[in-house]
């Protein structure tokens, strides 16, 4: 098996798409998590083609937010659209990213994910409040590269 195999179980993956239906229950955001072995490029610089690879920059309100890992390097970064930038400060994703790499750390992986995930809907709604006519822009599953 290849370590981003080994990264997650089947049912790890079901638990963290479930953690995602949950989070955007109460925001209109959109949730995504990539998972890849390796990239030679810096994991932020990463991140950011694979959200325009995965089309998050066409959600409605731009608010799209992009879980990345890459499990050889023991790389991790979020990335949120321009609709969220505009409107938070720049520490805005600091206290998720800490979540998630503390649990990392610790070989925790699923458990890093779903809290930061958590944490990511929690923050979200109290800009992109879940509104009665939202629909899922985006696919819930986890994308691998």
């Amino acid at each position: 098996m290849s370590k981003t195999e080994d990264f997650l179980t089947a049912s790890e993956e079901q638990e963290i798409v479930q953690a995602i239906v949950a989070a955007e229950k109460d925001t209109s955001g959109e949730i995504r998590v990539h998972i890849e072995n390796h990239s030679e490029k810096p994991p932020l610089e990463r991140a950011q083609e694979v959200f325009l690879s995965l089309e998050m920059q066409n959600t409605k309100d731009r608010n799209g937010v992009l879980f990345y890992v890459g499990v050889a390097d023991k790389h991790f970064a979020i990335l949120g659209d321009e609709g969220i930038n505009k409107v938070v400060g720049d520490d805005f994703w600091n206290s998720t990213k800490d979540i998630v790499i503390e649990n990392f750390k610790n070989n925790k992986n699923k458990e890093g994910l779903v809290k930061g995930i958590m944490e990511a809907g929690n923050r979200l709604k109290e800009f992109f409040p879940y509104q009665s006519d939202d629909t899922n822009e985006l696919p819930n599953e986890i994308s691998k590269g």
